[in-house]
């Protein structure tokens, strides 16, 4: 302990201290004749970043899973940076850049402002640091909190990395990286790709393989795990597959999770369903043995993944990220539970509570029972109460609601959550098409849709007046009712027909009819206001 303490003093790594130096990648510089990557493909951004940390003297590239898509004719989604400054150096380039994590320490520097903001996060290449000499706290991320206060390198009893944060050379931070597609380094003004670990073959051969023994770094951080389910979702599609040795460990290392900050997993499962290969992760979770146990939430999601309403927001929510369209996790996460809420509302009303708190209830009961503290006292936790408790009010469609309802700052998730609920026959398909109408007109046009749905609910309301059959009616009478269910016919329209019937019948039916207003108006009211309704409503 006192030698390890001497070597931090005097800046020695376990490899220089110890003499023997690890076995690192030999650099390979790929021309562009060879890899054939179109510049034109590259974020102006990230080559700003590049460029800027160029012109103050650092090495700069861009690197990871950018370079693996670039490599294939793949436009990136995100750019990452890695350069030989330090996070400090870094910062004090640019106007907007801040300084964030514990764990590894980076930069994000942020361009744009609003929901049209880019962020392009800057590492700094770390060291190659043997992890059996690191220092060891007894307990984990949030327990040794103020322990890993003061330290650059440590892990915890199993050999989980907790501070990784010691700079190096960018051949000892390649052989940190875990695939050796993502390990790549492209600079985008000489257009060289940086490659140690035969990154590029494997790329050309569409295989995925850890760098090093996968056991041993799945153990450093058991979220690669997770990173290698998604990469094989993600890129198989363009014919990508695990390597045996990559994927062998998998199930045996899933216990390791365990250990992980529930916060980590939360964000690694919102990563696996939101982008843009939410299918294709899940039927990859399965036919790798591993749908249940990475994370209670995710355990919901692939065991509902076939039920029409969840599978409709999984397809949506690949199709919206194909298209390059925003997609929000509390849309996604509301679809998942939404089955646990509705049922838990119904039992309440059930039992007679009344259907905002039945409602208010249920929904408590679900964040209690799948979400916990995650998230669920914040923003995405009150965007999904919002889109559940906005449902009941897509019924209400007179008076002042729907022009309320418009005005809401969830009201597109909301509606697009009641969309899909009659694409599957949940809600009458009817009042979907009736929002989308009256969410797109002006106020003159939604005036006019309220005042239709108004009107037909009064004539709803009228005409079971017209079919009770008064007390003492005879048989005669009630079969003539029944012969045109539906329907509300008035004294005068029957008249010429009552006139021309054969029989006793007619003067005995005539005698009823006027004797009908001495017991109350409301019959004749019932009778004559569907008319005008319905004249109205032509004109």
């Amino acid at each position: 302990m006192i030698k390890k303490f001497i070597d931090r003093l005097l800046g020695k790594t376990p490899a220089t201290a110890s003499g023997k130096k690890p076995k690192f990648g030999k650099r390979v510089d790929v021309p562009v004749a060879t890899h054939g990557i179109d510049p034109n493909l590259v974020d102006e951004r990230a080559i700003n970043v590049v460029r800027t940390l160029h012109q103050a003297g650092f090495e700069a590239y861009v690197v990871g899973g950018a370079v693996r898509d670039l490599l294939v004719g793949l436009r990136p989604k995100d750019f990452d940076v890695a350069t030989n400054a330090t996070p400090e150096q870094v910062k004090g380039l640019f106007r907007r850049a801040f300084i964030i994590g514990r764990r590894f320490r980076i930069v994000h520097v942020v361009y744009g402002r609003g929901r049209e903001h880019e962020v392009i996060e800057v590492s700094t290449f770390r060291a190659y640091l043997d992890n059996a000499a690191a220092e060891q706290v007894a307990g984990n991320e949030r327990t040794s909190k103020s322990e890993l206060a003061g330290m650059k390198h440590a892990v915890d009893s199993t050999g989980r990395v907790l501070r990784d944060n010691v700079w190096g050379p960018q051949e000892e931070d390649a052989v940190r990286r875990d695939f050796t597609i993502n390990a790549m380094y492209y600079d985008p003004q000489t257009q060289i790709v940086v490659d140690y670990h035969n990154g590029f073959k494997d790329v050309k051969n569409r295989v995925i393989r850890m760098i090093g023994d996968p056991a041993t770094r799945y153990r450093e951080d058991p979220v690669r795990i997770i990173r290698a389910v998604r990469f094989a979702a993600k890129l198989s599609a363009l014919g990508f597959t695990l390597e045996t040795k990559t994927a062998g460990p998998l199930i045996k290392s899933q216990t390791l999770l365990a250990d992980v900050p529930q916060s980590r997993l939360f964000d690694e499962m919102l990563k696996l369903l939101q982008t843009g290969h939410s299918m294709a992760s899940i039927e990859t979770l399965k036919k790798l043995g591993m749908a249940k146990g990475i994370y209670p939430l995710l355990d919901v999601v692939v065991e509902r993944a076939g039920q029409p309403f969840v599978n409709a927001a999984l397809k949506d929510t690949d199709r919206r990220v194909g298209e390059g369209k925003p997609v929000a996790p509390s849309f996604l996460l509301a679809c998942v539970l939404w089955a646990d809420v509705r049922d838990g509302w119904a039992r309440r009303m059930e039992q007679q509570q009344a259907s905002h708190p039945a409602l208010m209830d249920a929904i408590d009961d679900v964040f209690h029972a799948r979400i916990g503290d995650v998230s669920g006292g914040g923003k995405l936790a009150g965007d999904m109460r919002e889109i559940w408790v906005m449902q009941p009010r897509f019924e209400k469609r007179v008076g002042s609601s729907p022009f309320g309802m418009v005005d809401q700052a969830r009201f597109r998730a909301a509606f697009d959550f009641m969309r899909l609920r009659a694409d599957i026959g949940e809600v009458d398909e009817v009042l979907a098409d009736w929002w989308q109408e009256f969410s797109m007109a002006d106020d003159n046009l939604r005036q006019d849709l309220v005042d239709q749905v108004r009107e037909e609910q009064q004539k709803q309301r009228r005409a079971p007046r017209v079919h009770r059959v008064p007390r003492g009616e005879t048989p005669v009478d009630s079969a003539a009712s029944a012969a045109t269910p539906g329907t509300a016919p008035s004294p005068r329209l029957d008249a010429p027909l009552l006139d021309g019937e054969a029989g006793g019948e007619a003067p005995a039916r005539k005698r009823r009819r006027r004797r009908r207003p001495s017991g109350g108006q409301g019959g004749t009211q019932g009778g004559g206001n569907p008319e005008s309704g319905a004249g109205s409503s032509n004109s």
